[in-house]
């Protein structure tokens, strides 16, 4: 299975040709396809850990393992990187205030292999399902609740060093104005590198934990904890990782003009199972990457043997301590001018699926749906019943996922549906 051969010369890729999923490169630019792959997920990967607090080497490590474990399980036909998601920033932060990042790990390994078992699922009665669970209404209310109900996340940071957030701040907003190319995709990365450096001239950077950090070593391994009432908290990352994962596939399928279809269940089953293996040893939870698929795009190198050795390369990486002690002594202004615009971006992607999907707003339940959900999404509207809360997220994907199937089908029997 992991086989390819090789492409033309391995040197040059003519006119109107691509490197295919099972063809390479020569070893030394494969190698090098590899490291650019390592780029891209760069600024993503470790901004999560950032933010939450996990540590930034332990979650490249399962991020390398999570990659090659991929490759393996979709049959080396599905090239992609599997990074940290955003999606998990407003559980992790919301389980962390009553157990730590240990119950935080626990919701991550729940969404893993609840993800893994729709995965199966998806196999044995094929993916159609899904796209009628959650249509572009549905999965952009929730994707911009999840983004938009951090904002208060974002302030507490933000205010706890507005000089350097503002200066982190503006930083992003103008690469993103100076540069198209690379560095202006990357440009959230790149706000905090300069926030981090004006920060450390500032003498507001705490480099203890660095000097102290070895050079080399394993990295830091955490256990899970397993708290349910903690663990609903990650059901609605669960729909945001499905929609991402057939999102993923049906794009890498129209660029290679491959049908992947048969892919999409070894894909939900793949991530969730890197998902897992990541919250059970202390890393974020993952998904599939499009920073990635803008370098096959831009390469027209589709090799999944350039993920490989991303994932090799991401594991040497996080054999580094001190590499991860500088990432983790991030003032917390910087995080907050960094967390302004991600966490607000999150929620902007929300309306862009549903301008992709052409959601029809003339038509009153998805009006209601989106309206209803995002009050209660943002503001946070929780109940409480025993030892359970279920907080705003919870309850505004409960209502988005059952309610529009309800609604449409008391319109549809009383023949006022759109």
């Amino acid at each position: 299975m992991l086989s390819w051969k090789l492409h033309g010369d391995g040197k040059q890729i003519q006119p109107g040709e691509v490197v295919s999923i099972d063809e390479r490169l020569s070893w030394p630019r494969t190698l090098g396809m590899g490291l650019q792959h390592i780029v891209a997920m760069f600024g993503a990967t470790f901004l999560v850990p950032i933010i939450t607090g996990f540590s930034p080497t332990t979650t490249l490590f399962f991020s390398g393992i999570g990659t090659i474990l991929f490759i393996i399980i979709t049959q080396n036909k599905l090239p992609s990187y599997l990074g940290s998601s955003f999606a998990f920033l407003a559980p992790v932060a919301a389980a962390k205030t009553s157990g730590g990042i240990p119950a935080a790990l626990g919701g991550i390994v729940a969404a893993g292999v609840l993800l893994a078992v729709v995965g199966f699922i998806a196999k044995a009665a094929g993916t159609a399902w899904i796209d009628s669970l959650l249509p572009p209404v549905v999965t952009g209310t929730i994707v911009m609740v999840i983004g938009l109900n951090l904002a208060g996340a974002a302030k507490n940071d933000f205010m706890q060093g507005q000089r350097v957030g503002l200066i982190t701040l503006l930083a992003i907003g103008l690469i993103s104005a100076f540069f198209r190319g690379f560095l202006g995709r990357i440009s959230i990365f790149a706000g905090l590198v300069i926030g981090y450096a004006v920060a450390a001239l500032m003498g507001d950077v705490d480099f203890t934990g660095v000097e102290a950090a070895s050079w080399v070593a394993m990295p830091s391994f955490t256990s899970p904890t397993f708290d349910s009432s903690a663990m609903l908290l990650f059901l609605p990352v669960v729909l945001v990782l499905i929609a991402e994962n057939v999102g993923h596939v049906k794009a890498v399928a129209a660029m290679t003009g491959k049908n992947l279809d048969d892919q999409i269940g070894n894909a939900l089953i793949a991530d969730g199972a890197a998902t897992t293996l990541a919250g059970l040893g202390g890393g974020s939870g993952t998904t599939t990457y499009a920073e990635n698929i803008g370098v096959m795009a831009a390469s027209r190198v589709y090799s999944t043997l350039a993920y490989i050795f991303a994932g090799v390369g991401a594991i040497l990486l996080a054999l580094s301590p001190k590499f991860g002690a500088v990432l983790s002594a991030t003032p917390a202004g910087v995080k907050g001018g960094v967390t302004v615009a991600l966490f607000g971006m999150i929620g902007v992607l929300g309306a862009r699926i549903w301008i992709d999907g052409r959601v029809n707003f003339a038509n009153p339940i998805n009006l209601y749906i989106a309206a209803s959900c995002l009050i209660i999404g943002i503001s946070d509207m929780s109940w409480t019943r025993g030892d359970y809360t279920f907080s705003g997220i919870i309850n505004a994907t409960v209502l988005a996922v059952f309610g529009y199937q309800i609604l449409n089908r008391i319109a549809k029997a009383r023949g006022t549906g759109n």
